[in-house]
């Protein structure tokens, strides 16, 4: 360790070059992982709230609950207690004259039921008639305000927005919560349907009907669309951008052995043991990816101070971490290329 700080400080610039190289590697990883976990997030967010372990679908729905209804006969045949929740799922546009308007969906819940219960707001208070909404609170940052009343669609019924709740979002799309008894007429659908789907909270749930299908909300979840695909995508990038770290990092160890390997020959004619020079080779590279890693998650917090709220990334301080820890794995094995040509030094043939 202490031959490896000497020569650092020795050789500013060299090092200082690579320490670079691992900040702006390791600041593109942590970015890329926050904009995935925040994408990720913002598909289920609202699904994460409802702590739901299964859910109920038309058989025929291809595991889409915007594809999925359930009749009122079918709902018959559906337990619904303290742990069941039925909703309605619509795509609506929110408008107002002094806000912008906003693609959104609405959720359509009953108040007997855990999802209306169970959910924490920001600000105001849950809905209490038809004509009462609750809005995600990224709406705020759109000019929607507690009081207002809004239209959705083409409707000439007006909503009135009593709250706002953290982390209402599905697919991306913000959410307005409602009450199920107006989702018919939002969706244009007949009083026959009752709704889209049945989340439960119980791991254990049965349906006795041959139109409906139970799934696990990670089924669910995975066939949501785009999701799968996306973070797909981010794992794959993320991934890659590691093996170019191993390969710089690699490479940049080798030039720097090899530029040193007369020094390494005199340390060994000197009796210096081989293991020495590999323990220094190593600290080196730890020392250099950890300095790196570390400017490089001191910028992703800057970043993550001054990032707007309209960007959706999130800052998960365990992956960042387990991400970090990766990158340090990764030096290691960086560094066993400049490790071999180490321990095949002969001072013989380098001295001359």
């Amino acid at each position: 360790m202490f031959l490896a700080l000497k020569e650092i400080k020795h050789e500013k610039l060299r090092y200082s070059l690579v320490i670079s190289m691992v900040v702006l590697i390791s600041y593109l990883i942590f970015i890329l992982t926050s904009l995935a976990q925040g994408l990720s997030s913002q598909n289920t967010a609202a699904i994460d709230t409802w702590h739901a372990q299964q859910i109920v679908l038309n058989k025929n729905s291809n595991i889409s609950m915007r594809q999925s209804f359930i009749t009122k006969q079918q709902g018959k045949q559906l337990k619904q207690g303290k742990n069941e929740a039925l909703i309605g799922q619509a795509n609506v546009v929110v408008k107002h004259p002094n806000a912008q308007k906003i693609s959104a969906t609405f959720i359509g819940i009953k108040s007997s039921q855990f999802i209306y219960q169970d959910m924490k707001l920001t600000s105001g208070h849950l809905p209490k008639n038809n004509h009462q909404v609750v809005l995600d609170s990224s709406f705020q940052n759109d000019g929607y305000k507690l009081n207002q009343w809004i239209k959705l669609n083409s409707l000439e019924q007006k909503y009135q927005i009593v709250g706002f709740t953290n982390n209402a979002k599905i697919n991306i799309s913000p959410i307005v919560y409602g009450f199920l008894s107006e989702w018919n007429e939002i969706s244009n659908l007949n009083t026959n349907f009752i709704g889209n789907a049945l989340v439960t909270k119980s791991t254990s749930y049965k349906v006795n009907s041959s139109d409906l299908q139970v799934y696990s909300i990670n089924k669910f979840i995975n066939n949501l669309p785009g999701y799968t695909a996306q973070n797909t995508t981010f794992e794959f990038m993320i991934g890659f951008l590691m093996v170019i770290s191993l390969i710089v990092i690699a490479i940049f160890l080798y030039i720097i052995t090899n530029q040193k390997l007369p020094n390494y020959a005199v340390l060994r004619a000197q009796g210096i043991p081989a293991k020495t020079l590999v323990i220094n080779t190593i600290s080196q590279s730890l020392i250099l990816v950890i300095s790196g890693i570390l400017i490089g998650a001191l910028l992703t917090y800057l970043t993550s101070i001054f990032i707007p709220a309209s960007v959706p990334m999130t800052f998960n301080l365990p992956i960042l971490s387990a991400v970090g820890l990766g990158l340090t794995l990764t030096s290691i094995l960086g560094a066993i290329l400049p490790i071999w040509t180490i321990l095949k030094i002969d001072p013989i043939k380098v001295i001359g």
